[in-house]
């Protein structure tokens, strides 16, 4: 009797199963790049206007340290919401206002205790570093006494910041919605592009010799 050649009836299929199945992980892979920038396109940023940005942040990844370890540098370095909020006139200003400079956009209240600690550091960040280059821009975010943080920076000294307020809290909300922002203080490095070098939620010594390195490898000084 003649010996068949013929394969078993599942191994016909197993080869287009095996197709199918490596067609359908790759498009699900080349989807979640597309939705959350995963890595593998030339290591690349997902939004073309912040690719410049990944530079500094190679830069400042080792020095995210002691005093900032923990800071987190973007893998990923995304462009900043054009968030707005007021000066000490009342009048409306938006952080694309500070295109062209590195800033280090901050939001606090008098109600919250790690921030009323980290404002004298932030105050001399700002006298140590605050230029052309570079500007230190904290919003309070305090919704019923407007009075109370302008009061509370006197009492306590703080001469070198802008005063900047939304007494909305819209600015968190923004942030937040963006997985931005979890609590406060909240605190954002923003390079001149106007995208995202490192964040941080909590407090530091951002008068610290770790912070001034770290901010000066943002600055490529």
């Amino acid at each position: 009797m003649k010996a068949s050649t013929d394969h078993p009836p599942h191994s016909r299929f197993r080869r287009p199963l095996v197709l199918v199945a490596v067609v359908v992980l790759v498009g699900a892979l080349a989807g979640l790049a597309g939705i959350y920038g995963i890595g593998g396109l030339g290591g690349k940023s997902a939004d073309p206007s912040c690719r410049a940005t990944v530079e500094a942040t190679r830069r400042m990844a080792p020095l995210a340290r002691g005093e900032v370890a923990a800071v987190t540098v973007a893998a990923d370095p995304q462009r900043v919401p054009d968030l707005t909020f007021r000066d000490d006139s009342g009048r409306e200003r938006t952080l694309a206002e500070w295109r062209g400079r590195t800033a280090l956009f901050n939001l606090w209240a008098t109600w919250c205790v790690p921030c009323r600690k980290e404002m004298p550091a932030l105050d001399a960040l700002q006298a140590r570093l605050g230029g052309p280059a570079f500007d230190v821009v904290a919003v309070n975010i305090d919704t019923r006494d407007a009075e109370k943080p302008r009061a509370w920076l006197k009492e306590t000294g703080i001469t070198r910041l802008a005063y900047f307020a939304d007494p909305t809290a819209k600015v968190f909300q923004d942030l937040k919605a963006a997985g931005k922002a979890f609590g406060m203080p909240t605190t954002l490095l923003v390079d001149p592009h106007g995208c995202e070098l490192a964040v941080l939620a909590g407090p530091a010594e951002w008068a610290s010799e770790d912070a001034i390195a770290l901010i000066k490898a943002a600055l490529g000084s």
